[in-house]
């Protein structure tokens, strides 16, 4: 009776490999060519359909270099600060998802990195299965083995949901800001990343108060190093993860806080046009933060009054 058991399960289990092999998707054609849809675009379809609704989505394809920096880097440090140096699965970042949840007795969000959340937007459904988070892994593995870094980030910027039926950057800076997504500004681009883990709830066409502390703490953290997180994701890692190391990015003495030094850019020294380019952009980038500051919590202006120093007492005379 035992052995039959056991040789039931055993069978099962192989059956179960053999359809996961078999339905595994083949993410070597993203190399060369874009995908036309994704899994939850077809699932938001259905949905409407099932409402009798139009099944009508916007959605539109851009090149990485069309979509502004201030976006790509904004997205980086919002959802993905380890980006460069994971293979597809950040085990740190899942380790405090996990204490985080105990602690608050709930089961939160589970520290996706970009790779996983890209996983699950072209192939996958949102459901919380083990099943699917161990297919999720897999997947993404594969894509980190099949795809450059620049890659990634490109696909996921263009397939994921900014909002009720818009996805990609280039239809959200469209519907939400009237323009294309090149011209984003830094306030456009932290807001559009801002709303990211729940689009349906923090809207960019009314944002509430968790997505404009969002915004703010994106604009922050791009001011700080946006534009390192991006320049690693444009360089093809050569070595191992465990010799890759996060540069600081406490302030250097001589180094304003919104410029980024040689030293902290992996001993790569940007040239005359570029570095005069990004300086620009981290400017305006610490403007647009001061700005959205200013307006949403102004303080009362302070009269300092001076004071004078007290006068030297008088030398008694010389006899």
């Amino acid at each position: 009776m035992f052995r039959k058991i056991f040789l039931l399960l055993l069978l099962t289990l192989i059956a179960f490999i053999a359809y996961q092999w078999a339905t595994f998707p083949d993410v070597d054609e993203l190399r060369s060519s874009n995908p036309a849809t994704t899994a939850f675009m077809e699932r938001r379809q259905a949905q409407l359909r099932e409402r009798g609704e139009s099944d009508v989505i916007d959605h539109q394809w851009v090149a990485y270099e069309r979509i502004s920096p201030y976006l790509r880097r904004a997205v980086l440090v919002a959802e993905d600060d380890s980006f460069y140096d994971h293979e597809g699965v950040d085990v740190e970042g899942i380790k405090v998802a996990m204490r985080k949840n105990w602690e608050s007795r709930k089961v939160g969000r589970g520290g996706s990195t970009i790779t996983q959340q890209l996983a699950k937007n072209l192939y996958l459904s949102p459901t919380r299965s083990p099943l699917r988070k161990a297919r999720e892994y897999l997947i993404a593995r594969e894509l980190e083995r099949a795809l450059t870094k620049k890659r990634i980030l490109e696909i996921y910027l263009n397939v994921v949901e900014f909002g009720e039926r818009v996805y990609g950057a280039e239809a959200a800076a469209r519907h939400y800001f009237k323009k294309p997504a090149s011209r984003l500004t830094s306030a456009q681009a932290a807001l559009l990343a801002g709303c990211l883990p729940n689009p349906q709830v923090m809207n960019p066409d009314q944002p509430n108060r968790r997505l404009r502390k969002r915004q703010k703490m994106i604009l922050s953290r791009m001011r700080r190093w946006g534009y390192l997180a991006e320049r690693e994701v444009l360089t093809e890692r050569k070595k191992k993860k465990s010799d890759v190391s996060k540069p600081a990015v406490a302030a250097t003495p001589g180094v304003d806080s919104g410029e980024t030094s040689t030293s902290s850019m992996g001993g790569v020294e940007p040239d005359a046009a570029t570095s005069v380019t990004e300086t620009a952009l981290t400017g305006a980038v610490d403007g647009e933060a001061e700005a959205l500051t200013e307006s949403q919590s102004p303080e009362p202006a302070t009269t300092v009054v001076p004071v004078e120093p007290p006068s030297s007492p008088t030398p008694p005379p010389s006899p």
